[in-house]
């Protein structure tokens, strides 16, 4: 059953763009004839044109509502405009509305990402479009968007903020060609909607109409599918609801089968931000009151997400039995992070499956130097497919030989990761006793114990000392040897892994941030 649209006040709505006219059952449309550097509206054939452009564009996802481009003439009937036509929804029924009043909204939440996960498979592509998914594109836009608010730093934006965000936007591209070459060539890249707003979802008794599509600018409207949704994402963690745009971003994803690693979400939802403060900048030199904290609260959420959505490559390092095993994999689960053991590929590559027992003196068998290089190249190997991937990763190793690390510093500078190192550490004679356990658990029934309170090697609750999942074969001559070997490693951050384990969890997680 389609909404009841009450009678409502006439009243007039202003925007950065438009001049809007609400009577009646209608709203009409006028363009401001305004040059605003993205657009021009300035003649009114350009007008005309964008008010033909947001019908069409417009009934692809709102048909009922887009009724057509009228004529204005002036007081002489001369032909002077043109305006769009179209129903007037309730204001009541607004998404932002109803999010600002507390309502439930998370049906319609899912209702709305089924209806742009349908409305994208419909959506046009090509050769050119798909070009807007690039970095190339990406990065002008972001410079674009630096260069709009120039004029802005210091009033009302902080101009060490908006540095940041430039760096930090830059530095997320200079790593994910990959990824974005992937998406390319995937066909996520597509003339979508563009400014897809809580403002402009209205939730109907029938289902939501969403409208106002982005019109006057295809290289602005057109891009990844992901930065459609993150534009609604972005306004609705806006509105105070961080809770929403995650689960509208889920919805998304089930509705239209899309993977992709948390971190683009992040840069997507960064740069919706960012447009928006470019627009809020630009309201707020027209006189609007509100403007300028709007653009200070955006381009905080703009940075936050930025930063959040950094790519990292952590190294879990130590002897064995100081716990790095079971830290690396509690940071894991706490990050929704990757996590590679070289104890597990150190199995692989000797065909062997990761519980099958190969204990060996040092420097043989699965011990030989040849193997261990072999085992980091590989996990390297691993971690750059995931880090080129936006994906952030933590690699469980000793990671005694400086050598090893050098490779891997070198891997998420090429990656354009940030670098984390961290060392695990206990007294030599808890770390004798806990393989001495070790070895016992794993002889009597058939498991392993390593590391830290409460957790197994896999970030599960575990018994007193937790666990590796009967993977690691370090016997005491190992750890011996391994400590002897070792290379100082004076860039590490050393964790102390004998406090109970939420602690140790909690002082890790603060050096990842």
């Amino acid at each position: 059953m389609t909404a009841q649209i009450m009678p409502s006040p006439a009243s007039v709505v202003e925007t950065h763009t438009s001049v809007l006219v609400f009577l009646g059952d209608r709203v009409y449309k006028v363009k401001k004839a305004e040059d605003l550097g993205f657009l021009d509206f300035r003649t009114r054939q350009a007008r005309l044109a964008a008010c033909q452009a947001e019908v069409a564009l417009n009934r692809r996802v709102a048909p009922d509502v887009y009724l057509g481009v009228a004529d204005v003439s002036g007081p002489d009937g001369q032909l002077c405009d043109h305006m769009v036509v179209m129903r007037r929804l309730p204001a009541s029924r607004r998404l932002s509305a109803l999010v600002t009043s507390g309502t439930d909204v998370t049906g319609v939440l899912r209702d709305t990402a089924r209806l742009v996960a349908a409305f994208h498979t419909r959506c046009d592509t090509s050769t050119e479009i798909t070009e807007l998914g690039g970095v190339k594109t990406l990065r002008a836009l972001w410079e674009e968007g630096l260069a709009g608010v120039a004029p802005f730093l210091g009033d009302p934006l902080p101009a060490r903020q908006v540095a940041e965000i430039g760096r930090l936007a830059s530095r997320y591209l200079d790593g994910r060609g990959a990824l974005l070459a992937e998406r390319q060539q995937r066909g996520l890249v597509r003339d979508g909607h563009g400014d897809l707003l809580a403002d402009d979802v209205f939730c109907l008794d029938d289902g939501p109409r969403i409208l106002d599509c982005l019109e006057f600018d295809q290289r602005l409207r057109a891009g990844d599918v992901l930065a459609d949704v993150a534009f609604l994402a972005m306004d609705l963690e806006r509105l105070g609801r961080r809770d929403l745009a995650d689960h509208f971003l889920s919805a998304y994803r089930e509705f239209s089968g899309e993977t992709h690693p948390r971190s683009l979400e992040d840069f997507y939802v960064a740069y919706r931000a960012f447009v928006r403060c470019k627009v809020a900048c630009i309201r707020s030199a027209q006189g609007d009151a509100d403007a300028a904290e709007q653009a200070r609260t955006l381009a905080t959420l703009a940075l936050s997400r930025l930063r959040r959505g950094r790519t990292r490559l952590v190294l879990v390092g130590g002897l064995p039995a100081s716990g790095k095993s079971t830290l690396a994999a509690g940071l894991g689960s706490a990050e929704g992070w990757t996590v590679l053991r070289s104890d597990v590929i150190r199995k692989e590559l000797a065909g062997l499956s990761a519980t099958t027992p190969a204990p060996a003196e040092p420097g043989e068998g699965l011990y030989r130097a040849e193997m261990t290089d072999a085992v980091y190249t590989e996990l390297i190997r691993r971690a750059d497919v995931a880090l080129e991937r936006g994906e952030s990763v933590i690699l469980d190793a000793s990671w005694g030989s400086r050598r090893h690390r050098r490779q891997a510093a070198r891997r998420a500078l090429d990656a354009a990761a940030d670098l984390i190192e961290l060392r695990c550490a206990v007294a030599p004679e808890i770390a004798r006793t806990r393989i001495a356990a070790r070895m016992e658990a794993r002889t009597a029934a058939g498991t392993t114990t390593d590391g830290l309170d409460g957790l197994d090697g896999r970030g599960r609750a575990g018994g007193a000392e937790g666990g590796d999942g009967g993977v690691s074969d370090a016997t005491v001559p190992v750890l011996l040897e391994l400590a002897r070997s070792a290379d100082p490693w004076p860039e590490a951050t050393t964790i102390t892994t004998t406090v109970p384990v939420a602690r140790t969890l909690r002082t890790a997680r603060r050096l990842l941030t």
